[in-house]
This record gives C-alpha cells, sequence and structure tokens, in this order.
C-alpha cells in the first residue's frame, strides 16, 4: 500500500483567523518583514509547482487583491526569472492594491510578467490564457467569506472546465479556510501548497474534494506558531498516525484479552447490517462477536461467518442475558425503527455498557429525550446528525466541528460526524479531523462496518475517542487498499472488511509500515 498522502503534514490544525495571528506575531514581535515572508511563500510555491509539473509551460497565474495575491504576482515573476512563459490576469484591479500586495504587483511588472487587467480581456482572449499548462490559483485567500463574486466566480468556473491542472496558492478559492465549506463555487486543485499553519477546512467537507494534494511549508515561522499563543482547533488522525494505539499481542495472548462485541442489528429484510458490524467487528481483532438478529437472519450469518456467535430474538426482553456477557454493544445497523428496534435500544440503553450507536439507533434517539452518558460512541453521517440536531443538512455541512461539538454536548461521550473529512468530538476543547476520503465508501453499508471496527477498537482500548479516530482512520486506509484493486466504482463492504487484515499487519512488529513509522 503506497504511503498516505498526509504522512508528512503535521497534526496541528488552526483557524483561519488563528494562521493570521500567527503571520501577524511573526511580523510584528519577530521582526520578519512581511513583503520577506511573502518572497518566502511564492518561492515555495512555485518550486512545489516545477517539482510537481517540470515540464509545464505556459503558466496562468490568476491574482486577487489581498496577499494571497500578492503571492501570485511574486509566483510569477519566479516563472519569468526561469524562463517560463507565464501570463498573469489581475482580477481585482492593481489600482486598488495596497501594502505587500502592492510591492508584489510592482517587482512583478519590473521582472517582465504580463500583467492583464480582467476587465480588458474579452472571452476570446480570455480563452487564450485559458490554454495553459497549468494554473495558480491566488485569488481569494483566508479573510474571504461567503459565495465568491464577480468576476471571481466566472473564472473559477473555467478554472474548473480547463484540463489543466491548478495549484491553488494557501488554500483553493471559494473555499472556507476553517469549516471546509463553500457557500459557492471553489477552486478544485490538483495540489494546493499552505503555508505557516494548517487549516483545517483544507481537511473535512468540501476541502477533501477539492485540495488535491496538500503540501505545507512553514516559512520558518515555526518558533513563531507555539509564541504567538495560538491552539490548534482540531488534531489530524490517519492511519500511520494511529496505528501505534493497536494494543500489543504477546505471545500468550487469549480471546478474553481483546472484548466481546455485541451487535445488536437487522431487523426483517436488512439482516446483511448486523452481519456486515459483527464481520468487520471480527476482522479487526475482538475476541468474540456476537450477532444478535431476527431469527430469520440466523441461518444466513453462521453460513456467512461460522466463527460468529448469533442468536435469533423476538422480543427485547430476551437480550439481557447476551448484554451480561458483553464488554462493548453495537447497536443500530439495520435495527429499523419499528418496536422491534425500539425494545433493542432500551435494553441496550439500560445496561449501560459501553456501546457504540449508529444508524437506526441514532433515528430512535432523535425521537427520545436525549440521555447524556460518557461511554458511549455515536456515529452519525450528516443525515442522521440533522435529526438528532432538529435542523437541515446544509445546516450541518456549514460547519461540521461546530456541529459535531454540538451533538457531543447533547448527548455526551463521542460523537463522529462521517463523511470526508471525518469529525471526531468528545467533550475537549479540539476535535480530531481523519484526513482523506474515498468516494468508495458512498454506498449502503459502509457506516455498518465502521461500527463494527469502532466495536472491536473499543473493546480492546477502552478509550472511545481513541476507538473512534482509530476505526475511521483504519476504515479509509482498508478502503483505500481495497480500492487498488477494485476502483471506486462497484467498491463493496465486504470487499473492505477483507482488506482489514492486510492493514493491521502493517501495525504488527516487523512490518515495514510500522518500522517507517517508526
Amino acid at each position: 500500500m503506497p504511503p498516505s498522502q498526509f504522512s508528512s503534514l503535521p497534526d496541528a490544525l488552526f483557524t483561519a483567523d488563528a494562521v493570521r495571528e500567527i503571520d501577524r506575531y511573526v511580523i510584528e514581535q519577530e521582526g520578519v518583514d512581511g513583503f520577506e515572508l511573502m518572497q518566502r511563500a511564492a518561492y515555495a510555491a512555485f518550486r512545489r509547482l516545477v517539482r510537481q509539473w517540470p515540464d509545464a509551460e505556459p503558466l496562468l497565474v490568476l491574482c486577487g487583491a489581498g496577499n494571497n495575491g500578492g503571492d501570485g504576482y511574486l509566483v510569477a515573476a519566479n516563472a519569468v526569472r526561469h524562463g517560463l512563459a507565464v501570463q498573469c490576469i489581475a482580477v481585482a484591479p492593481t489600482a486598488t492594491l495596497k501594502g505587500d500586495a502592492r510591492k508584489a504587483w510592482q517587482k512583478a511588472v519590473a521582472d517582465g510578467v504580463p500583467v492583464a487587467e480582467i476587465d480588458t480581456l474579452d472571452d476570446a482572449q480570455l480563452a487564450e490564457r485559458f490554454d495553459a499548462a497549468v494554473i495558480v490559483d491566488a485569488m481569494l485567500g483566508t479573510g474571504v467569506s461567503g459565495a465568491p463574486r464577480e468576476p471571481f466566480a466566472s473564472l473559477i468556473g473555467r478554472c474548473n472546465a480547463s484540463p489543466a491542472p491548478v495549484l491553488a496558492i494557501d488554500l483553493p478559492s471559494g473555499l472556507n479556510a476553517t469549516t471546509g465549506a463553500a457557500e459557492g463555487d471553489v477552486i478544485k486543485a490538483s495540489l494546493t501548497v499552505t503555508f505557516i499553519g494548517l487549516k483545517a477546512g483544507l481537511f473535512t467537507g468540501r476541502g477533501s474534494a477539492v485540495t488535491g494534494r496538500v503540501v505545507f511549508e512553514d516559512l520558518d515561522t515555526g518558533e513563531g506558531m507555539e509564541a504567538s499563543g495560538q491552539q490548534p482547533v482540531a488534531w489530524r488522525l490517519d492511519w500511520p498516525a494511529t496505528m501505534a494505539w493497536l494494543p500489543e499481542r504477546v505471545a500468550n495472548a487469549h480471546k478474553g484479552r481483546f472484548g466481546h462485541v455485541l451487535v445488536v442489528a437487522g431487523d426483517r429484510g436488512f439482516g446483511g447490517a448486523g452481519l456486515l458490524a459483527a464481520e468487520a467487528a471480527s476482522r479487526s481483532g475482538a475476541g468474540l462477536v456476537t450477532l444478535a438478529t431476527r431469527p430469520e437472519h440466523v441461518t444466513a450469518a453462521l453460513a456467512r461467518c461460522p466463527s460468529i456467535m448469533v442468536h435469533g430474538l423476538i422480543h427485547g426482553s430476551e437480550l439481557p442475558p447476551l448484554l451480561e456477557s458483553a464488554s462493548v454493544v453495537v447497536c443500530g445497523p439495520g435495527m429499523g425503527q419499528s418496536a422491534w428496534g425500539q425494545q433493542m435500544l432500551e435494553q441496550v440503553v439500560d445496561s449501560g455498557k459501553p456501546r457504540v450507536l449508529d444508524a437506526d439507533a441514532l433515528n430512535l434517539l432523535a425521537t427520545r429525550v436525549p440521555v447524556l452518558a460518557d461511554n458511549h460512541i455515536l456515529t452519525p453521517h450528516p443525515g442522521e446528525a440533522a435529526r438528532l440536531l432538529d435542523c437541515l443538512v446544509p445546516e450541518v455541512e456549514a460547519d461540521r466541528m461546530a456541529a459535531t461539538r454540538t451533538l457531543q454536548g447533547i448527548f455526551g461521550g463521542t460523537v463522529l460526524l462521517k463523511g470526508a473529512g471525518t469529525v471526531i468530538a468528545s467533550g475537549h476543547e479540539t476535535v480530531d479531523i481523519v484526513s482523506g476520503s474515498n468516494p468508495g465508501l458512498a454506498t449502503g453499508g459502509m457506516g455498518d462496518v465502521l461500527s463494527g471496527i469502532i466495536g472491536a477498537l473499543y473493546g480492546q482500548l477502552g478509550d472511545p475517542r481513541r476507538a473512534a479516530g482509530l476505526g475511521a482512520a483504519v476504515h479509509l486506509a482498508a478502503a483505500n487498499l481495497a480500492s487498488e484493486d477494485k476502483g471506486f466504482m462497484g467498491l463493496l463492504p465486504a470487499d473492505v472488511i477483507d482488506a482489514l487484515p492486510r492493514i493491521f499487519r502493517q501495525a504488527e512488529p516487523g512490518s515495514m509500515a510500522n518500522q517507517e513509522r517508526a
């Protein structure tokens, strides 16, 4: 399996305001000239550009009004000095440029960069300039909010319609650097070079889909970041960073050391959901796995996975004996919202057992008076989160971190908001974000697999926040591995389950991935 594209990135994620404060501190308190900092950023971005596309020219650089536009002008100046053909479009009038951005434009012009004002170009002239090998997006920076206005919106559309790859300076134009939301059109970059501090919005929501490969340049401001006192808003997680959380498996280990997961799932017509969760738990190292489901699903479950203990239940009153022997309960996949599902959820909640609540368990929770608990993990997708919050899905997606924190405040425990850039909150000031995404996960049953993985890891770790973060990272890594053979379209939950042993193998002593991580 190839290394994660994020494996070399820092773990701390900041808001846009925090990064601007770090930038201000470095300039005002450490005496670093602002224009010098801009030159460092431009040179770092240009170096990344030629490393990614060594033979690409001509270049088209789109420049806005602020420091982001200034970076763009200096990237164009670097290109001219290196003998590359470049065209620059001033998307904001150059007459309005101020401060370091104006200095950057003046330097670019002095170095021979051809700069055309956007309002002087007709459609044919624009089309000619967009016939470029690489486009550099330096239009809208971290200080911009809301949907892009004209002429930015039209140029974003032209960029996204162009076959040329796009290098985004600091972040793709139109993306909210803090939340990862986009109220309008947003640049779809192939490569994003971001500076000083990693912005949380690059790793969740729309950010996961539009940044392409993310690379980081601190511009020699690392000491200023610490001295400024700015704190991360989130921590970035991935499989290489979390594999060390797995408990050691000593030579004399026995099944009693690794938890007994009880999966309560699968009303009539939805037996597969419970089986996927149970099999995923079994493949994720649980010592014992029991599936409590409808009687009609027992034969199929045993035929599919005979290592799982399966019980057919008609009524919730039959569940307590199974709950007694479980160390963790996974409740909800395919459980339905009829009387059967309601009885099962009531028994699970009343037991007080550590639990992972997913799918219909969450839909049923949305109709009940919230009960705070420290030992449960809720795993909603945005639709389920919206029902729990009594709001609309776009409101959840507008600020995924805030929505997750709000849910955690209502229900306690640990809340994992699924989706690209999974967000995890557990009452700490910061949340966790699992960086990366896989479109193959956008199919029914993938969430059931995730709940089974998390349940198994909860039983082994005893730590709900780590179980959620590690589970989401493992789930994504397994999907990425399975996609290498299967592709994205047609990827099935069973493919992800089959890939789990190969992922966990990487964390075992002596494995190449473990040695590289160490």
